[in-house]
């Protein structure tokens, strides 16, 4: 079997969840889970300001395109290019072209193989940013934006704090 890649996929302008959704019940509805792995709509969170207030909202970071990581083959490519929504795949002519992995680690959407051992209860030390050196215990983690919530005393009371993992150390 092929190794596994990830493509680009051009798709109408508003439509990249829709895509996600249909790609990912057609990869039920065939079986292609092990062909077929991931189907990502990379997102960031921004600060928008409206009438006066900050609000954090998540915005596509390459609207009008979705990215999967899968394995090549007449199945697969027949799926994605028939899926509605899709108008093909980026790459010169009609033959998709993979992402190489520097080019996945400049989109910056993914960290390449982090692996951490905190689990909630962990105490940990701040090692940069503006609550260098703190202290704190581990309330909550989030794999999937890699970041971990920690308890800071501020103003004479418990504030949570958002860190990455890159962040913090265990003590």
């Amino acid at each position: 079997m092929s190794e596994a890649n990830w493509y680009v996929v051009h798709t109408y302008s508003g439509y990249e969840n829709k895509v996600k959704v249909d790609i990912e019940k057609t990869i039920e509805n065939r079986k292609l889970q092990d062909q077929i792995l991931e189907v990502s709509v990379p997102m960031q969170d921004v600060i928008e300001l409206k009438n006066g207030a900050q609000k954090q909202v998540a915005k596509k970071m390459f609207p009008g395109y979705v990215l999967i990581n899968m394995v090549m083959n007449d199945d697969t490519w027949y799926v994605v290019r028939n899926t509605r929504g899709v108008t093909g795949f980026v790459g010169p002519g009609s033959k998709p072209v993979p992402l190489t992995e520097g080019e996945m680690d400049s989109l910056g959407f993914r960290e390449a193989g982090l692996v951490v051992d905190f689990e909630e209860g962990d105490t940990v030390v701040v090692t940069a940013g503006a609550w260098k050196d703190t202290v704190g215990v581990i309330k909550s983690i989030n794999e999937g934006k890699q970041t971990l919530t920690i308890n800071v005393e501020m103003f004479g009371r418990e504030t949570p704090v958002e860190l990455s993992f890159t962040e913090v150390k265990k003590m």
